[in-house]
């Protein structure tokens, strides 16, 4: 096989270990609920990343203030690194460190959840951040990959992707961001 089919094959293989772990799958639907329950209770979703889990995070989020497979109100999504002036002055003043606990010490409420995503569950401003959400009683869901890191053991619903390549494991976090979106947009209009 060449590349093409290699990469194919290899985020198949990765699809088909999430598909057969039941736990991992009961944490993917529970994330979708409480996401959908968040929106219910009138909560918001702040979701972070860094690099492609940035991007991600826009994503997702836009999937869910836009629209994702129909027609609907918008639903309360923000994604934290999507305002570069505050993301900037924050690490310029505190540290790249504190940037996203630093927006959320002021916006942060028991009825929202913060999604953070991390391929390794060790980026350490995701960490912070969701550290900082607790202190709020807000609830939390990792997006993850490899061992789920440092991240796994602080977050209500650790979503830890089977998998060491961060290509392989991006791809399957937008497979489930998509389906928490599906999950929490199924009884809007």
């Amino acid at each position: 096989m060449g590349i093409v089919e290699d990469r194919i094959a290899e985020s198949i293989a990765v699809k088909k270990n999430i598909l057969e772990d039941k736990e991992l799958l009961s944490r993917i639907e529970a994330a979708g609920k409480l996401v959908k329950q968040t929106f219910i209770d009138g909560g918001k979703v702040y979701l972070c990343g860094n690099g492609g889990s940035a991007s991600d995070s826009i994503h997702i989020g836009a999937e869910l203030s836009g629209r994702f497979q129909k027609e609907r109100k918008s639903l309360p999504a923000i994604s934290l690194n999507a305002d570069i002036a505050a993301l900037t002055a924050i690490s310029n003043d505190y540290s790249y460190d504190e940037v996203y606990a630093r927006i959320l010490s002021g916006i942060a409420h028991s009825a929202d959840v913060v999604i953070g995503i991390s391929t390794s569950g060790n980026s350490e401003n995701v960490y912070r951040a969701i550290l900082e959400a607790k202190k709020h009683g807000t609830k939390t869901i990792g997006l993850l990959g490899k061992t789920g890191g440092k991240i796994k053991d602080v977050v209500d619903i650790p979503i830890v992707v089977p998998g060491e390549n961060t290509a392989r494991i991006q791809e399957s976090h937008i497979m489930i961001g998509h389906i928490i979106c599906e999950i929490a947009e199924e009884d809007y209009e």
